[in-house]
């Protein structure tokens, strides 16, 4: 009786499991069904846009990293390895790279991925008609300047397809760093074919053609997109995640209670909520290189004086700010190049420079009177502060408006908008005094000064100083380490004594994350990877 009972029970489990199985969203395979693996992120807003040289940015390039690939991806170690590219010589004293592509490597439509498509991809960036603001990233190609600005011709560019899995780039010097700086979104190739055929290809998820671990399967503008595992990617059966969906939600508390809620796998922390997770020990922090901070418009009043300029940085207490308002335990800032980058001698490059300038009241009022009486101002002109529309960048907004009326007597205007108006307008020079951010888009402090070179896409303050166009120049074109960091202290240095910034912190990466994904690879210098992720 007994074995008759436990065989009842037995059938029925079986039978229960088989229902359970049969209502989940399962996948079929040559060995039955499985379950379909699918992560749940939050891109925080709608993304710039999807090609390749426009969407240079935060919103934009996580899912660019994971829709393409270039001839290099950033492994697990935040190096470059082979990916378009299985190989490569370098000739000519360093300044001749010669990239050979895989033979498996296909488009999502079934395509080959040619070297003619890198070509055609990296001059249409370097086309000024593109307006790329990654362009200045391929002006260590010779000709590559010269054609961005105006001054060459596409053929200039030094570029070229010699075969279709050979491609032959000459650098205008030689550049230890040239592999970190084609992993970035901007140097990912263009179907050439489909580009030619229809020039807004990536506007929409049904003619999108992409090359990477993954295609996109649905765009819903302003609300979702969808990802799904790219069968044609080269090195598909080490891609483990069968859907990534990306909500578009710039609430930090609204996308907590997604997280709570089972909606999201991951999740920023909200500031209000940060001390108790952190102190749960729910909280994941990962290095980053970057930099929160402002910008000054030079050809707006009054900020067109270097010691008003310096009077509201010295205004500002960065340590308040993020012990008070961001709660991320994030660095203070006091240079532009972040922690994270190691000299020749072993040494920090943030540390080694040390802080440029300080937060100093007393001093800051000495300086706003000076800067007036320079000026003939009885009285500063109205100023207003900007930021793109996020409930931490009002905040930190909201917190520099008040110590700016307590240490200066001044009473400052806010105003928001969203980040596609927002960036553009502060692109057009269109802000008196802006919020701003920088991650690094390859792993060397040059990255970040280079910003500041005279009419650079990412300088929008204005600012211009040959001298300091020099430096960072030499510094490119230097082979000797030790002198080409002595060359990048020397131009930091000088863009903090004419201050057209002011940093508040250093970016880290502050986040909750569900115990069942694992594999996500969070680049401290890069972007958000998902070739190895899971999820159980």
């Amino acid at each position: 009786m007994k074995k008759f009972w436990s065989m009842i029970v037995s059938l029925a489990l079986i039978a229960s499991l088989a229902a359970c199985t049969s209502q989940s969203s399962s996948k079929n395979s040559p060995g039955g069904s499985s379950k379909e693996k699918v992560l749940n992120l939050n891109n925080g807003s709608e993304p710039t846009s999807f090609d390749p040289p426009i969407g240079f940015d935060s919103v934009s390039w996580n899912a660019l990293n994971n829709l393409m690939e270039g001839l290099v991806r950033l492994g697990k170690d935040n190096k470059p390895h082979p990916a378009i590219a299985k190989s490569w010589d370098v000739t000519n004293g360093g300044k001749t790279y010669t990239f050979h592509l895989r033979d498996n490597a296909k488009w999502s439509n079934g395509d080959p991925v040619t070297a003619g498509d890198f070509e055609y991809a990296w001059k249409r960036m370097l086309d000024p008609k593109t307006a790329s603001p990654a362009a200045f990233l391929g002006y260590f190609i010779e000709g590559g300047e010269a054609y961005n600005t105006g001054k060459g011709s596409k053929d200039g560019v030094k570029v070229k397809a010699a075969d279709d899995k050979t491609l032959e780039v000459t650098l205008t010097g030689p550049q230890s760093y040239f592999l970190n700086v084609i992993a970035n979104p901007a140097f990912f190739p263009i179907n050439e074919k489909v580009a030619e055929k229809n020039p807004k290809w990536f506007a929409e998820a049904k003619t999108y053609v992409s090359n990477g671990p993954f295609k996109l399967t649905e765009w819903k503008h302003d609300d979702h997109f969808i990802m799904e595992k790219n069968e044609n990617y080269w090195d598909a059966k080490n891609v483990k995640l069968d859907k990534v969906k990306w909500a578009e939600v710039d609430d930090p508390n609204t996308e907590y209670q997604m997280y709570q809620n089972g909606e999201l796998d991951v999740s920023d922390v909200p500031a209000d909520m940060a001390a108790r997770l952190f102190k749960e020990g729910k909280v994941k922090v990962e290095d980053q290189a970057g930099t929160y901070f402002y910008r000054f418009n030079v050809n707006k009043e009054p900020f067109q004086n270097k010691n008003i300029r310096k009077a509201f940085a010295m205004a500002i207490d960065q340590k308040q700010i993020v012990k008070y308002v961001t709660k991320n335990d994030e660095k203070p800032a006091y240079g532009f190049v972040s922690y994270g980058f190691t000299e020749p001698d072993g040494n920090d490059f943030r540390k080694k420079g040390g802080n440029l300038y300080t937060s100093n009241a007393k001093e800051a009022k000495t300086l706003l009177k000076k800067g007036m009486q320079e000026e003939g101002y009885t009285k500063l002109p109205e100023v207003t502060l900007t930021y793109s529309t996020d409930a931490v960048h009002k905040k930190i907004a909201e917190t520099i408006q008040q110590m700016l009326k307590e240490n200066l007597g001044i009473q400052v205007k806010l105003a928001n908008m969203e980040w596609n108006v927002f960036q553009a307008e502060q692109k057009k020079l269109k802000f008196q005094l802006s919020r701003s951010s920088f991650l690094a888009d390859y792993g060397d402090p040059i990255n970040f000064l280079e910003s500041f070179t005279t009419g650079q896409a990412m300088n929008r303050t204005g600012w211009g100083n040959k001298k300091y166009d020099q430096l960072i120049q030499q510094a490119k074109n230097e082979t000797n380490e030790t002198k080409r960091y002595e060359l990048m202290h020397e131009a930091e240095k000088m863009l903090f004594d004419d201050l057209p910034i002011f940093p508040l912190y250093f970016y880290n990466q502050v986040f909750l994350q569900k115990d069942h994904v694992t594999g996500i690879v969070r680049h401290p210098v890069g972007y958000l990877e998902l070739k190895w992720a899971n999820v159980k």
